[in-house]
């Protein structure tokens, strides 16, 4: 039986479910998603910050990352909002 592994899926499903206990998350039309006045972009350890070039407070949010710089926050942080 073969099953779908769709990481990136899992990844935003992951950032959402975390995310939406204390804010409204919305689609964004430059990026993944938005959460109030930020724009997030979810992905793994290679995501660059192409998608989100020129908008203003905007990050990217990568799994498979220990620590975050500027503006790249790890994924795994985000499952300490629950």
């Amino acid at each position: 039986m073969h099953f779908l592994n769709d990481t990136g899926n899992i990844r935003e499903s992951f950032f959402i479910n975390q995310v939406r206990i204390a804010n409204d998350v919305i689609t964004s039309s430059v990026a993944d998603l938005k959460v109030g006045d930020n724009t997030f972009e979810v992905g793994g350890k290679n995501k660059k910050q192409k998608q989100i070039q020129g908008v203003d407070n905007a990050f990217v949010v990568k799994d498979d990352i220990e620590t975050g710089y500027m503006n790249v926050l790890p994924l795994w942080q985000f499952g300490l909002l629950y």
